[in-house]
């Protein structure tokens, strides 16, 4: 088994694209659900949101992608009011099958034949980002980095996405950490705890939870951006259901409520994700692992085990440690009236 390989991979995953595009989207979720109490299944369809107004700019219309972030926080508004409008007076799991609902009727919607014109159909907006790949070029970025025994190589353009995304990380948790602590973030807060004793003291419920839906909403299409730009295309299958799901799991992996929960946890899903995926491939490299007669598993089996060893850690956390790495149980009391 090679351990060096095994440990950079990993490494690599706890600081890679995957984990800033996770934890920016976790944020925007934290607001929403660890903050709010927003049981919101439907922030894929935000994410998707941003990666479609930054990619139509330049595929489309020809002009810059800096635009185009203007454009995917425009999208990002305008379906945080279309879905906010009717959904937020509805509580708990009823509010999550709405999102999620929501969020599937974006997806179906971009890749639909009818509309193929403007967001590409099923095949999304192809190859947008080669701005972006002579901006990390002309800066240097281009290169193979050794560290002793760590070797890796990104691309001009992966390594400008791995900058800018770490660096947004790094505004959106000091914007939502200082919000969080103001009178308007302790609204959020109480209205999580029990909404009825905020209305009572004169506090318009509806309006907080629209602000806290298109906050969390605009940050994530931040998300969507950044994963676009490090595909170079979008593509409307990456913005399924699944991912919301993916990105909540990190999130309470993390800890809800909390800031560093939000930006951490992302990052331990991917680095235990591809260490395992890693690990499992070479153990079963030179053919399927057995126990006597019995296969235990085989390499056309790693996905499936991947995910059980996964779910089985998530159990084991949520019985020992349900509020995560980071989160206190008391962050975790919601009103699910």
């Amino acid at each position: 088994m090679d351990i060096t390989q095994i440990l950079t991979n990993t490494l690599l995953a706890f600081f890679g694209i995957n984990a800033v595009y996770f934890a920016i989207a976790a944020i925007g979720l934290n607001v929403q659900f660890g903050y709010t109490g927003l049981l919101n299944f439907g922030q894929a369809a935000f994410m998707a949101a941003g990666a479609y107004g930054l990619g139509m700019t330049t595929y489309y219309y020809g002009i810059s992608m800096w635009w185009g972030i203007l454009m995917g926080i425009g999208y990002a508004l305008a379906l945080g009011l279309l879905m906010g409008i009717p959904t937020l007076r509805l509580r708990s799991d009823y509010l999550a099958l709405v999102t999620i609902a929501v969020a599937e009727i974006v997806r179906l919607f971009v890749r639909s034949v009818w509309a193929k014109d403007v967001f590409g159909g099923t095949d999304g907006i192809p190859g947008y980002a080669g701005e972006f790949q002579q901006v990390g070029n002309d800066i240097g970025l281009k290169q193979a980095s050794t560290y002793g025994w760590w070797e890796f190589e990104w691309t001009g353009r992966q390594a400008w996405v791995l900058i800018v995304g770490w660096t947004l990380v790094g505004i959106f948790s000091l914007i939502v950490w200082q919000l969080m602590r103001s009178p308007w973030g302790r609204v959020l807060k109480a209205i999580r705890e029990d909404e009825e004793a905020v209305r009572s003291l004169g506090k318009n419920i509806y309006s907080y939870k629209m602000q806290s839906l298109i906050l969390g909403g605009v940050i994530g299409a931040f998300s969507g951006m950044i994963f676009s730009l490090n595909q170079g295309a979008v593509q409307p299958d990456n913005y399924s259901r699944d991912l919301t799901f993916y990105v909540l799991t990190a999130l309470v992996l993390g800890g809800v409520a909390t800031i560093s929960g939000s930006v951490v946890g992302p990052m331990l899903f991917w680095a235990i994700f591809v260490f395992l995926d890693e690990v499992l491939r070479d153990a079963t490299a030179n053919g399927p692992i057995r126990i006597g007669d019995f296969t235990l598993i085989q390499s056309t089996q790693v996905g499936q085990v991947q995910f059980m060893l996964i779910g089985v850690m998530l159990i084991i956390l949520m019985v020992f440690r349900p509020q995560g790495v980071f989160g206190s149980r008391e962050e975790m009391a919601f009103d699910d009236r």
